[in-house]
C-alpha cells in the first residue's frame, strides 16, 4: 500500500458537502457563492470579508462608484463579487482553472453583473502584461493559494498596477514578513509597502496595504 504523504496543506479543509460562502453588502447582499471542492481554493471568510471591506470603506471615504478592482487569484469570487455588490465602477477577475472560471462566469450571469470582467490566464501573467499596456486600478485581491510563495512575485506587480494612493488586499497563512525593530529587516519584495491595518482570524492573516 501507498503510503500517504506527512506534509499537510497549510489551508484548513472543511468537511462535509460543497460549501458556500455569502456576499456581506451591497446589492447582493447575503446573496450565496457557491465555492467549488478544488485544491487549494480557500474563500475568504465572510467575517473577514466583513472587516476588510470597513477597513476599504473608511480609506476611500464609502466613495466605491469611482474604484476599478482587480481580483487576481479570484476563486470563488467571493473578494470581486463583494466589490461589485458595493457598486464600484470595474471588476476584473483572473483565474487559471477552467471549472472556476466556468462557475464565475455562471455567478456573473445570475447576478448580471455587467461591470464584471472574467479572464482565463495566469495571474501573473496578466499582471505583467496590464501594467506594461498601463492599465492601473484603485484596489487589487491578492488571495492566493497559501501553499505556494505567490505574494512575494505578485506584491512587486501589484507596484506597477496601482494608482496613486491605490490599496491592495493580501491574504496568506503566514504574517508578511515586516521588519520588527531596529534589528529587522523587511524583505526586499516587501520594502515599497505600508502595512494600513492588518488582523489575524484562525488560520488566516490579512492585511491591507498601500505603497510608501
Amino acid at each position: 500500500m501507498q503510503k500517504k504523504s506527512s506534509h499537510k496543506p497549510s489551508f484548513p479543509r472543511r468537511p462535509g458537502p460543497p460549501q458556500q460562502v455569502r456576499i456581506i453588502g451591497g446589492a447582493w447582499k447575503r446573496t450565496p457563492l457557491p465555492v467549488l471542492d478544488a485544491l487549494g481554493l480557500r474563500p475568504t471568510p465572510d467575517r473577514v470579508r466583513e472587516t476588510v471591506f470597513n477597513w476599504i470603506r473608511h480609506q476611500i471615504d464609502g466613495d466605491w462608484d469611482s474604484l476599478d478592482c482587480l481580483d487576481l487569484f479570484a476563486g470563488s469570487g467571493a473578494l470581486g463579487f463583494e466589490a461589485a455588490s458595493r457598486g464600484v465602477r470595474s471588476v476584473t477577475m483572473i483565474d487559471s482553472f477552467g471549472p472556476v472560471v466556468r462557475q464565475l462566469e455562471a455567478i456573473k450571469e445570475k447576478l448580471k453583473a455587467d461591470k464584471v470582467k472574467i479572464l482565463r490566464a495566469d495571474a501573473l501573467a496578466v499582471a505583467r502584461d496590464l501594467a506594461q499596456r498601463g492599465q492601473r486600478f484603485d484596489l487589487i485581491f491578492l488571495d492566493p493559494p497559501y501553499q505556494q510563495d505567490f505574494l512575494s512575485q505578485a506584491l512587486p506587480l501589484c507596484a506597477g498596477l496601482l494608482k496613486e494612493g491605490g490599496l491592495v488586499y493580501a491574504e496568506s497563512g503566514a504574517a508578511l514578513p515586516f521588519a520588527e525593530g531596529e534589528e529587522g529587516s523587511t524583505p526586499e519584495w516587501l520594502s515599497p509597502w505600508q502595512l494600513v491595518r492588518g488582523d489575524k482570524a484562525g488560520m488566516v492573516h490579512f492585511c491591507l496595504l498601500k505603497l510608501h
